[in-house]
């Protein structure tokens, strides 16, 4: 089964790979076969951290006779790269708690995963929690379900409001013709050498396809009413949502209204006022809260759609997920420790301590729930967003369908080399081939 991991990777990323597995994990191999506890890896986030430290501990001291050993991802470029060399090395804990959604059918393909819906209990559990275009967005192509759908960071528009208001608006953007007005009336070009200093908005000018997933995919979803980009193992992008999503961005460009440079360098360009707008999740709450100037104000809202668009705007949830590999050496163990993890309780811990939002379907009914968020008037709007988010589609191949993606973005939004229905369409033709290897 190995080789069908390794057939989707490159030999570059093979020889990276082995040697990160080689240093990082297996020297510890040994101390993981031979302890007969279960190994459960987190995050590496110190909330998130600090949030499994309880959960296990909790747990240890009402299961002395089954503990648990916890330790957070070990370090490197990416917890997927280091997901990825354990998986090829046969260093996987037992359990892992922070697995990218778009993943989980390269490995439950590859039969590294344990088949959760084949545990005593787990369907009606997940029903309970999930709706059931949650469930049947996680089931595998096998009809098999590998993952527990378990957390969230909706991507939403976070907007100076102090900006706005200067520019004569009362209300943010909801469409792309509100979006450009806006744009032109933020903009603000410095007349001593003809440069534009201040823009409405900013995203990542770098080919990496994991970027596409925070500007061109939540804007997909939204434009599309949450529709797929590959259904049935087959490409579902090549449509007019994706084209209505690259000329929106691209005019962003061509007007400049995004800048072509890279502003990651500065200092935080939205704090500071060089652009009103940015692409983001619930975690920037916190740091704007932290390091905001006085007398800054900001709020969210959905992300901008066409002008003919109507009903929800669906959004990216950035969606991670927990998995028990096949390594385990207790199935049945890792589930009973896994209900108390996600249970009522232990989701309002990890809102309380993370502030990450449960993908559960109870989030503003609830009344604990409830009374969490409406004590927080920025969070209460991810709770709300929360109701209309996709996670990435089933697919083993995804990360080169964005790669696809991406390239085809860089080409037409940010250097205007194709047209929007050309990029698209080649995008598609790419994705095509990688589906059918």
């Amino acid at each position: 089964m190995r080789n069908i991991i390794i057939k989707k990777i490159s030999i570059i990323s093979i020889c990276a790979v082995a040697l990160l597995a080689f240093v990082q994990l297996s020297c510890g191999s040994k101390d993981v076969k031979n302890n007969r506890k279960l190994l459960y890896w987190s995050s590496n986030n110190t909330d998130e951290i600090t949030w499994a430290r309880e959960i296990v501990s909790e747990w240890n001291k009402e299961h002395p006779y089954d503990p648990l050993q916890f330790q957070p991802v070990p370090e490197g470029q990416s917890s997927e790269e280091v997901i990825l060399a354990a998986v090829v090395g046969g260093t996987t804990p037992d359990i892992y708690s922070n697995m990218w959604q778009g993943d989980v059918e390269l490995y439950a393909r590859a039969g590294r995963l344990v088949p959760l819906d084949t545990l005593p209990g787990f369907l009606d559990f997940l029903y309970k929690r999930c709706d059931s275009s949650v469930v049947k967005e996680i089931t595998s192509t096998d009809g098999h379900i590998y993952q527990i759908p378990w957390k969230i960071n909706p991507i939403m528009l976070i907007y100076n409001q102090n900006m706005f208001s200067q520019a004569g608006f009362s209300n943010p953007p909801r469409t792309y013709s509100e979006f450009l007005e806006a744009a032109k009336k933020i903009q603000r070009i410095d007349l001593s050498n003809g440069y534009v200093d201040r823009w409405i908005g900013y995203t990542e000018v770098v080919v990496l396809w994991w970027q596409r997933l925070f500007d061109f995919y939540p804007l997909y979803l939204a434009a599309s009413g949450g529709a797929p980009l590959i259904k049935d193992n087959k490409v579902a992008f090549d449509n007019k949502y994706a084209v209505e999503t690259f000329s929106f961005l691209k005019s962003l460009f061509d007007r400049k209204y995004f800048p072509r440079e890279r502003l990651s360098a500065r200092q935080d360009p939205f704090l500071g006022g060089d652009i009103a707008t940015r692409f983001t999740g619930p975690w920037e709450i916190i740091h704007a809260e932290r390091f905001k100037p006085e007398g800054f104000n900001y709020s969210f809202s959905p992300l901008p759609v066409p002008d003919d668009f109507k009903g929800n705007a669906y959004t990216y949830g950035d969606t991670k997920n927990i998995v028990v590999f096949n390594t385990c050496k207790n199935p049945g163990l890792a589930w009973e420790f896994l209900k108390q993890m996600i249970s009522h309780n232990g989701d309002l811990k990890l809102l309380k301590i993370t502030g990450q939002i449960p993908r559960r379907k109870d989030l503003t009914d609830d009344s604990e729930f409830l009374r969490y968020f409406s004590e927080r008037p920025q969070m209460m709007k991810f709770a709300n967003q929360a109701k209309f988010v996709k996670g990435p589609d089933t697919c083993p191949v995804l990360k080169e369908v964005f790669d696809a993606i991406s390239q085809q973005f860089e080409a037409c939004v940010i250097y205007g080399k194709k047209s929007p229905a050309e990029a698209v369409h080649d995008a598609a033709k790419q994705a095509s081939i990688l589906l059918l290897q």
